[in-house]
């Protein structure tokens, strides 16, 4: 038996993979689905990842779309444009349709509703999980997929808490059609100049020919809000702030989208270091932004909690442990990300 915290895209990806191969699964999700107007891009390699997990290829195509290209302008003008790699758009409240319609179909037992809200390791009674004023004791191996205010990394690594990123994030989508004079398939990103080599704030935007919605986001270098700001906001609350902020080149542009849209989603960027992380150990396992999330900038988090869950699958099915294909996957992502920041640092590439 494998116990599953999280209910997101890392651990209900797991939960149809476990449960595919004929292993028992329970997960525990607070919400029965994700919606608003949050939306990512997901690679080729999260893709592959999807489909080694056993997901669809038809149902992943079939409920998302390509994109063309990826296009950065900083206020100097000049495009950096980055070919798609596989890239697809993805609305999250999509994605997660797909994987809990795979996961439950393969036979996983989710359980919305009945969050944990307490992990203890204990060195007699096991792993005891609280839900509310009721605990269970399980001496099986639990997965912390629980997202980046982990309960599972509270419970093992408790001084191992969550970072402010610098940036405050605004997705919007909009109520109806907006005439976008950019190219369609294309995830476009424009940057006012900041401090520090950092941009002030970056505005976003993509859109396709025939729908209904445009997707934009913000993310503006600033305090981090209070919680009680964070959330479903009302679009009026922010629209001043998302048109000023916006490079003067794609200013009217933003204004019409800010217009079109009714709610937007907020939220502070954070991070979850790996660099004061204990060695992953049995018999709660970390994975995706539960052990190292990364502020959705680098656009990169989703695939690494998919590709996290692949190494701990193959790790469970080859009876070998899911703890250190988490250190190697550690391991991997670092190094990553470090050779991402230098090339970052060099001269890009133009257009």
């Amino acid at each position: 038996m494998v116990t599953v915290l999280g209910g997101g895209i890392a651990g209900t990806a797991l939960a149809g993979a476990l449960a595919g191969s004929g292993r028992p699964v329970t997960v525990y999700e607070q919400r029965h689905s994700e919606g608003g107007g949050a939306f990512l891009i997901l690679d080729g390699r999260g893709h592959r990842g999807l489909i080694d997990l056993g997901v669809p290829e038809h149902d992943l195509h079939a409920a998302s779309y390509p994109l063309d290209e990826l296009r950065y302008t900083p206020d100097d003008g000049v495009t950096r444009r980055r070919p798609s790699e596989g890239h697809r758009f993805w609305l999250r409240s999509d994605l997660m349709t797909v994987l809990n319609r795979f996961a439950v179909d393969a036979g996983a037992e989710i359980r919305y509703g009945d969050p944990v809200t307490e992990v203890r390791v204990d060195p007699i009674d096991g792993t005891v999980l609280r839900f509310g004023d009721s605990t269970v004791k399980t001496g099986d191996l639990v997965i912390g997929a629980d997202g980046i205010d982990s309960v599972a990394r509270a419970g093992i690594e408790p001084r191992r808490s969550t970072e402010y990123a610098g940036d405050v994030v605004v997705y919007g989508m909009t109520e109806r059609a907006v005439h976008c004079p950019t190219d369609p398939f294309v995830l476009h990103f424009d940057a006012a100049a900041g401090s520090g080599g950092r941009p002030a704030a970056t505005v976003g935007h993509i859109w396709r020919p025939g729908a209904v919605a445009a997707l934009w986001f913000l993310r503006i270098s600033r305090a981090p809000l209070p919680d009680a700001e964070t959330g479903i906001r009302r679009v009026g609350e922010w629209a001043e702030a998302v048109v000023a902020a916006a490079p003067g080149s794609v200013r009217e542009l933003t204004a019409e989208l800010v217009a079109a849209t009714e709610r937007v989603h907020v939220s502070n960027a954070r991070n979850v270091s790996l660099g004061s992380a204990a060695p992953p150990a049995p018999p709660v396992v970390l994975v995706g932004d539960a052990d190292h999330a990364i502020t959705p900038a680098a656009g990169v988090g989703a695939r690494e909690g998919i590709e996290d869950v692949v190494a701990v699958f193959e790790a469970i099915a080859s009876e070998e442990s899911p703890a250190e294909a988490m250190a190697i996957r550690r391991r991997a992502i670092t190094e990553e990300r470090d050779r991402v920041a230098r090339r970052m640092r060099s001269p890009a590439t133009t257009g």
